[in-house]
């Protein structure tokens, strides 16, 4: 339900060259009066319920879906935990965003001369989406994660990545470039195994 009512206010819209999406100022305040109802919240390193609760799934599938477009994030947080193993995670841990009304946002700006759309649906299983442009790009966009670990430091356990973006060249397949676009470090919240852990002092 959250989700639906929070995508609504996204799908179809236009980001003309300069302009800026910002999550909160399309979707506002989620409010019981708007229809909004209790769901999980990530929030100061515990699990909460709250109102408005799960659409940080929208601001994770809206980065990620950025990530693949030359637009640039200009204000993206991350969660500061990992709550779940990774087990049904289809994306690379640290690939998401968070976002908490209303000074945890995300936003990027269309830095190109190329006009995006995009779209959100849902399914009876999960939330989709896809983005749009007006002409035919040069180049397309692909993310993968490196030097990924699990590790235990003082009694805690952690986990560290790379997420890193691979530019390449559509007309003959090669890499033209490449940048390191997040380095991840979180406290992980759920049993890690023996052997998947480093231990260090």
């Amino acid at each position: 339900m959250n989700v639906r009512m929070a995508a609504s206010r996204i799908d179809g819209i236009l980001i003309q060259p300069g302009e800026v999406f910002s999550f909160w100022e399309l979707v506002g305040r989620a409010t019981k009066k708007k229809g909004y109802i209790e769901g999980m919240q990530l929030s100061r390193g515990e699990v909460k319920t709250g109102i408005g609760g799960g659409i940080c799934q929208l601001a994770n599938l809206l980065y990620w879906m950025v990530l693949h477009t030359p637009m640039t994030v200009i204000e993206r947080h991350h969660h500061s935990f990992d709550p779940f193993p990774d087990e049904g995670r289809v994306l690379p841990f640290g690939s998401g965003a968070s976002v908490f009304y209303n000074y945890v946002d995300l936003r990027f700006k269309n830095t190109t001369t190329y006009t995006f759309q995009i779209r959100l649906w849902l399914t009876d299983r999960h939330l989709k989406g896809a983005v749009f442009v007006n002409e035919e790009m040069e180049y397309s966009y692909h993310i993968e994660e490196r030097e990924h670990q699990f590790y235990r430091q003082k009694e805690k356990n952690y986990r560290k990545n790379e997420i890193w973006r691979r530019t390449i060249d559509k007309r003959t397949g090669d890499c033209v470039s490449e940048e390191l676009v997040i380095k991840n470090n979180s406290e992980v919240k759920y049993e890690v195994s023996e052997r998947e852990l480093v231990t260090t002092s």
